[in-house]
């Protein structure tokens, strides 16, 4: 029995540091194989989780890679806000190997891996969607479902980008480049894997993914994988909502928002993705507000600071917001209701287009109905308006008005010096009342309410 137990722990120690290599296992004659003498990654900046989960599965057996982004960040010596796992461990036997797993999805399955706050997510190899399994297309040739499982080599070609189908081994510290994309990333090229315009059918949100890395990393896009681009951009209307929203959060929370709004213009990407955006930035006052939200974004994200996706789409569809409130108002509605109504258009307008989550609209509605409360300056409105939850993303979203000259900078002055006045101060600051007082109506006493009390006070007397 002993014996036994002592053969079972040695295989499967042996089992392990055979998959060490296991990089090496795979066909991987495609691939140049580069060195750590020659790659020069760091490794302190590679997440301790991603370590762990390749670690993990590799000692069950199975090859597992640090891909995509990750690797391409890490050549360029910048951090990764996250971690893909690439392996040929199915999902289901992901989630036997790491007991806080879950799988997710349904386009393509996928196993998150969670330690702590932070989750690794890990894939399958893939296969091509054409192949027989469980893969499903639309008549435009969008990929709907890819359920296809493959080997490393089908996995490199089914990536978009050349500079993300790079796959880095933390045991032997070695990467595998099946497409040239380090050569690329010294060019400052984006290109495409094989024939843009198929890859952009399969999948349009590639042409705003382009755009984005091209804004973010400062590459070039090669004339090739660029040319589709503009006679493809209406395949995006064919995108889920939602899938067209976590994309273009993406892309404004780049910390490079400024330039992908600008490369989103130059590939006329940019119609249709926010109602009428397009209109608003050939407009000189529309514009130069949206850049200075995009910029103060950028700005945050650069410092290392959160930035509210609420505050910055409530910015984007600001302009849209003020047409609508003016057309009611015209409608001879009352201001605030005719506000209501602006606002309810405009999201409902949105969401036909780009799913935006109802925890965001909620406080986009709430930044957009402190914009009128921000102009009463008597009596204890303002008062009220500082003990608003979010008076503080109103107040930001005031100064931005201010700023891009659509309303007096003097509202804004007032407002940053009245938040940290003394309560003297406060009382001095407060403009003349001038709105026209309610008047109180008068209760009407019943009639003959007085006879009646005493003709029953009389006959109690009589009786």
């Amino acid at each position: 029995m002993i014996k036994k137990f002592l053969q079972k722990v040695f295989n499967k120690r042996a089992k392990a540091d055979a998959a060490i290599n296991n990089a090496e296992l795979s066909d991987t004659s495609a691939a140049k194989v580069i060195s750590a003498k020659h790659h020069k990654i760091d490794k302190s900046l590679i997440s301790q989780s991603a370590l762990k989960t390749c670690d993990g599965l590799q000692k069950a057996g199975f090859e597992a890679f640090i891909v995509g982004g990750a690797v391409r960040d890490l050549l360029m010596n910048v951090k990764p806000k996250d971690f893909d796992i690439a392996t040929n461990a199915t999902p289901e036997e992901v989630y036997k190997v790491f007991r806080r797993s879950r799988i997710i999805g349904r386009r393509f399955r996928l196993v998150h891996v969670l330690w702590g706050n932070e989750t690794i997510e890990v894939s399958t190899f893939r296969g091509h969607h054409l192949a027989e399994g469980d893969a499903l297309t639309n008549d435009s040739g969008r990929i709907i479902r890819d359920n296809i499982f493959g080997s490393l080599e089908e996995d490199a070609v089914r990536r978009d980008f050349t500079a993300n189908a790079l796959y880095y081994n933390p045991a032997n510290e070695q990467v595998l480049d099946f497409h040239n994309g380090v050569a690329d990333l010294k060019n400052n090229l984006l290109r495409m894997i094989g024939d843009p315009t198929i890859r952009y059918q399969e999948d349009p949100v590639r042409m705003l993914r382009a755009v984005r890395l091209s804004a973010k990393l400062g590459l070039k896009i090669e004339k090739s994988t660029q040319a589709p681009i503009q006679k493809l951009a209406d395949l995006l209307q064919d995108v889920p909502p939602s899938r067209l929203f976590d994309e273009m959060l993406k892309l404004f929370l780049s910390g490079h928002a400024v330039e992908s709004i600008n490369a989103l213009r130059e590939q006329h990407l940019h119609h249709g993705l926010l109602p009428l955006l397009d209109v608003v930035l050939e407009q000189p006052l529309g514009e130069k507000f949206v850049m200075l939200a995009l910029k103060n974004t950028d700005d945050r994200i650069r410092i290392g600071k959160s930035s509210n996706p609420s505050f910055l789409f409530a910015t984007l569809l600001w302009h849209e917001m003020l047409v609508a409130w003016k057309k009611y108002q015209a409608q001879d509605n009352h201001p605030i209701p005719a506000l209501h109504m602006a606002m309810n258009e405009v999201i409902d307008i949105q969401a036909g287009k780009m799913a935006i989550h109802n925890r965001f609209t909620a406080t986009m509605k709430e930044i957009w109905a402190m914009q009128p409360r921000f102009e009463q300056r008597a009596g204890r409105r303002p008062y009220a308006l500082l003990t608003h939850p979010r008076y503080r993303a109103g107040y930001d979203f005031l100064l931005l008005r201010c700023e891009s000259g659509e309303i007096d900078p003097e509202i804004g002055d007032w407002w940053t010096e009245f938040a940290d006045a003394s309560t003297e101060r406060r009382t001095e600051m407060l403009l003349p009342d001038t709105s026209p007082k309610k008047r109180r109506r008068k209760r009407k006493k019943p009639a003959n309410s007085d006879k009646t009390l005493l003709e029953s006070v009389a006959s109690e007397h009589i009786d």
